[in-house]
């Protein structure tokens, strides 16, 4: 018999799942089944699960049911299933990228590897935009997958399969990446969360490069968790930053994993800000940190106003960088492969000749296209001396942002994690730098989470009217019609502080479900 607090083990957290099956109150096998047959009813609407091993995840139940019973448990996730992002290779399982059908993977890679060595079992593959590169999960491979709160939303994007069936309660913990905003923004749409740890805190070596590729380092995407709760971001972290991935990767940092109990929230001093001053955010999204910012100061903690210093530069940096190599990679990778219509105006975009770019951003702007004559400007080839001059600069603007945290004695930071709700579908195309709140931690390589706070009210889907031009009517079309969607917050802290950003994190979930 199933005891009564596990009747229904979607319902629960990975750790609490963990905690049924270690000590008898449920089976791995029935735990397993049960997600199974949500992911059954919930998929076929959302399409966020593209690839599945269920048989061979009964199996792997089976054992750790065998090995439960005689006190011989894997690890801290022992008989817990689990979703991972496309990207990552799983034994036996393909990483498309949206592209092509591709070769199975004959091994895990090392983050699957860990989660699997603490006993958790993989349920399947979730779904991707094309080669990662847009904030809408869709590609020609798989197809679209929707949020499960409005089926005419996105799920966000690159980890947007990941974080829909996470919120459906098909799987309670996920593996997903993040290069500017795709563990953060699908979280933030869909009502869940997530961490991005600080830059190099784990490893690249088991994904497969997106559009952007590994060539360049100054930006680097990094793998994080994704959850229902801030207490399995934590205990998934403690699998994942666990010494020893030096060895095998030197670009990751051998940096000690702290834990986030051991963080008083009442004695940080915390930034906070609505607006970064680049792309307006929408009044649910800024309502979101004022709810924050609120319960956070009934913790006992000091939260002050903060300014981002120059986000629109940090964003000329941000593009500039990733997009040095006039999205070549993205060329190749794609080849003769049917490719996704967002993907096809990025290449447009970067592949305008040079004596014909300075005419169309003046045209652009001409029209009343103000943010799209932006893009132009900055999403272009460039030669070595221009990548190593955004470089430096990206350097520079990381000292500044620094000595900005320093004078006013900052230990973390609550903004918004995107300035819309979950986009509609299609509007990703013109909506990338909506996504500024969360590509600045990137660009800076600090570690940055999300949390959900709210849901859009009735009287925030009414936003002012736009201009002419098209990015912010664009978004003003977004966010009518998004009353009951989720809204999340984004907590940033200081590099190698991931404990403080699960900390603040925590602290205002807890607030929240007061």
């Amino acid at each position: 018999m199933i005891h009564a607090s596990v009747a229904d083990p979607t319902a629960l957290s990975a750790g609490e799942l963990a905690r049924a099956i270690a000590g008898g109150a449920i089976t791995a096998r029935a735990v397993l089944e049960a997600h199974i047959a949500r992911i059954e009813t919930v998929n076929p609407s959302l399409n966020a699960v593209v690839q599945t091993r269920f048989d061979a995840a009964r199996t792997e139940a089976d054992e750790a049911d065998r090995s439960q019973r005689h006190d011989r448990l894997r690890g801290p996730l022992h008989g817990v299933p689990v979703t991972i992002k496309e990207q990552f290779a799983v034994a036996g399982m393909s990483s498309t990228l949206g592209v092509a059908p591709a070769e199975r993977d004959e091994r895990d890679g090392p983050l699957v590897a860990r989660l699997r060595a603490a006993g958790a079992i993989v349920l399947g593959k979730t779904n991707v935009p094309q080669l990662l590169l847009y904030n809408e999960t869709d590609n020609p491979v798989y197809g679209r997958t929707n949020n499960p709160f409005d089926a005419a939303r996105s799920s966000g994007g690159s980890s947007g399969g990941e974080a829909a069936i996470i919120a459906a309660h098909g799987s309670p913990l996920g593996l997903g990446s993040d290069i500017g905003g795709s563990l953060r923004t699908p979280s933030h749409a869909c009502g869940i969360a997530a961490l991005k740890p600080t830059s190099n805190r784990l490893t690249n070596e088991d994904a497969r490069a997106s559009g952007f590729g590994f060539g360049q380092t100054a930006i680097v995407s990094q793998p994080g968790p994704m959850a229902r709760t801030v207490a399995d971001l934590t205990l998934a972290m403690r699998v994942l930053a666990a010494p020893g991935q030096e060895r095998a990767d030197p670009q990751i940092a051998p940096a000690a994993w702290r834990e986030p109990g051991a963080v008083d929230v009442a004695s940080l001093r915390i930034a906070h800000y609505e607006d970064d001053g680049f792309f307006p955010a929408a009044a649910s999204v800024r309502r979101a940190v004022r709810e924050a910012v609120d319960a956070l100061r009934g913790c006992g903690a000091q939260v002050e106003p903060f300014a981002p210093p120059d986000v629109a530069g940090a964003m000329r940096m941000f593009l500039g960088i990733l997009s040095a190599d006039g999205v070549a990679g993205a060329r190749r990778r794609l080849g003769t492969h049917r490719r996704d219509a967002r993907i096809t105006g990025l290449l447009q975009i970067a592949g305008l000749p040079p004596s014909l770019r300075p005419l169309a951003v003046s045209l652009a702007k001409l029209l009343g296209q103000r943010r799209l004559s932006e893009q132009i400007a900055s999403i272009r080839p460039i030669g070595t001396d221009d990548y190593f001059s955004l470089v430096e600069a990206q350097a520079a603007y990381r000292r500044d942002f620094i000595a900005a945290l320093d004078r006013g004695g900052f230990d973390a930071i609550v903004c918004p994690p995107h300035a819309l709700p979950a986009l509609t579908h299609g509007s990703a195309y013109y909506l990338t730098t909506a996504a500024s709140y969360s590509m600045l931690y990137n660009l800076l390589g600090m570690p940055a989470g999300v949390v959900p706070v709210t849901q859009v009210r009735d009287d925030e889907q009414n936003p002012s009217r736009a201009g002419r031009d098209i990015v912010e009517r664009t978004a003003r079309d977004v966010v009518r019609g998004s009353a009951g969607l989720p809204v999340g917050v984004q907590v940033v802290a200081r590099h190698w502080r991931e404990d403080v950003a699960l900390a603040v994190m925590g602290a205002i979930e807890a607030q929240r479900s007061d």
